[in-house]
């Protein structure tokens, strides 16, 4: 049997319609691919077929032009992805008790397999440790579909880079590593994503695209835990760790500014190197030293942030039992409603724990995301006198960060983003 041909590619499935796979659709339309987007979340794809974006960065006018322009559709049918030409999964790969879940991508897969035809082409974008393209996901789209990958249809793994609320670097600016089983799937897929980005970046396998992945996030995760910890201690040798990395980043070689926080969140610094460190130990029986100690330390800054804080109301003359906080920010970063392993979150429920009252001011998630066991307010000046602590937990930029300096009593900042009142920063 000969190579499976390259088609024209005009209709695209992107199986996942979250953070990665929406902005991927909304690109593939204005590229002019007829899109399919599949979610198996049945309030998400009413709210995008009526064109009300959740995504930061994908605007609902921008939805709206995609859906009128008759080249996008949203179902949760997978009968309607039949005769693809391309298919994208992009779906959640979470940790369960540190071990990688990948029942999504084998429920895509599986839900997949029976619409591939010859000359078709999937590509698996959802993070994951190296050999799933290869061990997990071929043999499921062979054995569903009765065809053969690198001979019938082609496979391969570009791994995405989403950074939610980012205004420089979106899905087309940002250079897209790209792979395949063979050379053909490599050169087929590479002539799909020339479509959708400026710039891509063949490497020579799947497994080292999925390693690539791994090898950012990872390299991003060890440098916020050397900075964080280096935050538990600058305070105690009376300096401060904020100005040390303002001036150490004027150095224009060897270094590169990480700033601290209350820990890591999202879905890939908890999750990604955990999934490295998790087949190396499987397969190589050895242990990855450095993402076990990022691990222990970015885990742990929620509890440092919490023992400041009850220290600085002791100083105040109160216990944290009993205090109201107010809390700005859930998600794990700014200006975005992500809210997935946020260090915010914990950060709230710990203070719970201790018999805190907390009330939270989150205005980028979605009211039905919100934990429902934090209180959620509007920042107003009564909430933030009623307070004993405003904790800055997430910056987000539409803020009133001088009315929380004018009007708090106590403002612990872990984001160093105030600049005078009752304030102490991490």
């Amino acid at each position: 049997m000969g190579k499976p041909p390259i088609r024209d590619q005009r209709k695209l499935i992107v199986v996942g319609q979250g953070y990665v796979g929406l902005p991927l659709a909304m690109r593939a339309v204005e590229a002019g691919f007829c899109v399919v987007g599949v979610d198996t979340d049945e309030l998400r794809v009413k709210r995008l077929a009526s064109g009300d974006s959740y995504i930061e960065g994908i605007g609902d006018a921008r939805l709206i032009s995609a859906l009128d322009s008759g080249r996008y559709r949203v179902t949760t049918d997978y009968d309607a992805i039949s005769d693809f030409d391309i298919c994208t999964i992009t779906v959640p790969t979470p940790l369960r008790e540190g071990v990688p879940d990948l029942n999504f991508v084998e429920c895509a897969a599986r839900s997949i397999a029976p619409h591939i035809t010859s000359g078709a082409t999937v590509i698996l974008e959802s993070t994951t440790y190296p050999g799933t393209t290869e061990s997990l996901l071929q043999p499921l789209l062979e054995d569903g579909s009765g065809l053969k990958a690198g001979v019938d249809f082609h496979l391969g793994y570009s791994p995405e880079r989403i950074d939610p609320g980012n205004p420089q670097w979106q899905l087309e600016n940002t250079p897209k590593v790209i792979s395949g089983i063979d050379p053909a799937s490599l050169h087929d897929i590479e002539r799909f994503y020339a479509r959708i980005v400026e710039r891509t970046v063949p490497v020579s396998s799947c497994r080292t695209a999925e390693l690539t992945k791994l090898l950012e996030n990872t390299f991003r995760h060890v440098n916020i835990a050397l900075v964080n910890e280096m935050a538990t201690f600058a305070r105690g040798l009376g300096a401060d760790i904020w100005e040390a990395v303002e001036a150490a980043d004027t150095k224009p070689f060897g270094f590169m500014a990480f700033r601290p926080g209350p820990g890591v969140g999202g879905h890939c610094l908890p999750v990604d190197p955990s999934y490295l460190s998790w087949q190396v130990k499987r397969l190589l029986r050895q242990n990855v030293r450095f993402i076990a100690l990022a691990n222990e330390i970015n885990d742990h800054m929620p509890d440092h942030v919490v023992w400041r804080i009850s220290r600085g109301l002791n100083e105040r003359g109160k216990s944290v039992s009993g205090s109201r906080v107010l809390q700005l920010g859930l998600a794990y970063k700014k200006n975005t409603g992500d809210i997935r392993e946020s260090p915010s979150i914990a950060l709230a429920r710990s203070l719970q724990n201790l018999g805190a009252r907390v009330a939270a001011v989150e205005p980028h998630t979605d009211s039905h995301l919100r934990p429902t066991d934090i209180m959620c307010v509007e920042l107003t000046e009564a909430e933030i006198r009623a307070a004993d602590v405003v904790v800055v937990a997430t910056d987000h930029d539409d803020f009133d960060y001088e009315l929380v300096e004018r009007a708090g009593a106590y403002i612990f900042d872990t984001r160093n983003r105030c600049r005078r009142g009752h304030l102490e920063v991490l």
